[in-house]
């Protein structure tokens, strides 16, 4: 989602090679998302697959050092927080190749998340800080972050402009709910705090489960709400079409918090802590974490009057893309 405005930008000024880490392995949430938001296919894929995180972090960046070899490109990108980013991060700083970070600057402060460690040590790698919005910049200024640092705007912001004349919102009356993250779902009496939030909506709860997600719930035996309508993983372009028909969104995802911004859906986060604080600051995100009380106030929360433009205009895939080949080419100092 973030990658095809960066990769479609790159096009006209390098030889772009795509990575595909192999995680995801469902096919509505791999090959479907590829050919959603037409991305070239990649020309690796590393085949890494469900692993506990140090295995899979060392495995990845063990297959990527070996991509970096045969390729012998002259900047490694890098996007978000997942595993695969730090792998990547690492295989490029082992390999000597400069290092950029798509997503930079983002901070939850909570150290159970495997997520903030992995931008953490990503941003502290890096050579070229991409960061999405100016509280992120301020975040690595803080933190005496060593790489040269600039403010690109969100690609996920460009997508969702470029598509929005094309995503017709679903029709009824109903909550989105999406959980992954595994704090809400590594453990029995959050994942059932989480389903006792979702009972309290007084619409119907449309709950596209991550794989993960439905693998608890079975192995716990707990008990679905009677308004939650379970359903398998969908495309992004569905996601999309699912989010801005929505009468508001239940999730812990930081991309679905954005995408419900840029719509102009109300959220609320089931997480106590959020990188996207600019959404809570705006009054489109609310932050409940389980806790049902909090959740069902939440659903009675007033639409903001205005949305302020917090992610940019559309254009940050082009600016990253300058960035990335002034890099590149020795352009760039070293710190801005």
């Amino acid at each position: 989602m973030q990658a095809a405005p960066v990769s479609e930008a790159l096009s006209d000024v390098a030889d772009e090679i795509l990575v595909h880490t192999g995680q995801h392995y469902d096919e509505a949430m791999s090959d479907a998302h590829i050919h959603a938001t037409r991305l070239p296919h990649p020309r690796h894929n590393l085949g890494v697959g469900s692993r506990p995180r140090d295995e899979q972090i060392e495995l990845g960046q063990e297959r990527l050092a070996e991509v970096i070899d045969i390729e012998k490109p002259d900047a490694v990108i890098v996007r978000g927080d997942t595993n695969a980013t730090l792998s990547g991060a690492r295989a490029a700083v082992a390999a000597a190749i400069p290092l950029v970070h798509v997503e930079a600057g983002l901070r939850s402060y909570r150290d159970d998340m495997p997520e903030e460690h992995n931008r953490i040590e990503t941003d502290r790698l890096a050579d070229l800080l991409l960061a999405p919005t100016p509280g992120a910049r301020a975040n690595l200024l803080s933190e005496g972050i060593a790489g040269r640092i600039e403010v690109t705007g969100d690609p996920l912001c460009d997508t969702l402009e470029r598509w929005r004349p094309e995503i017709v919102p679903v029709q009824g009356e109903y909550l989105l709910a999406t959980v992954h993250r595994n704090y809400n779902t590594d453990a029995p009496e959050r994942l059932q705090a989480v389903l006792d939030c979702l009972a309290r909506s007084t619409w119907r709860v449309t709950f596209p489960v991550h794989p993960r997600t439905r693998a608890a719930l079975k192995s716990w035996k707990l008990e679905v709400p009677g308004n939650v309508d379970l359903v398998d993983p969908v495309p992004y372009t569905r996601m999309l079409e699912l989010e801005r028909g929505a009468q508001a969104i239940a999730t812990d995802s930081g991309g679905v918090q954005r995408e419900a911004y840029l719509w102009g859906v109300p959220c609320i986060t089931l997480r106590e802590e959020t990188e996207w604080v600019d959404t809570v600051a705006a009054g489109w995100n609310v932050l409940v974490g389980v806790d049902a009380d909090a959740f069902a106030r939440a659903l009675e929360h007033p639409r903001p009057d205005t949305r302020p433009n917090i992610f940019g205009d559309g254009r940050a895939a082009h600016r990253i893309a300058q960035l990335v080949v002034e890099l590149a080419n020795g352009e760039l100092e070293a710190a801005a």
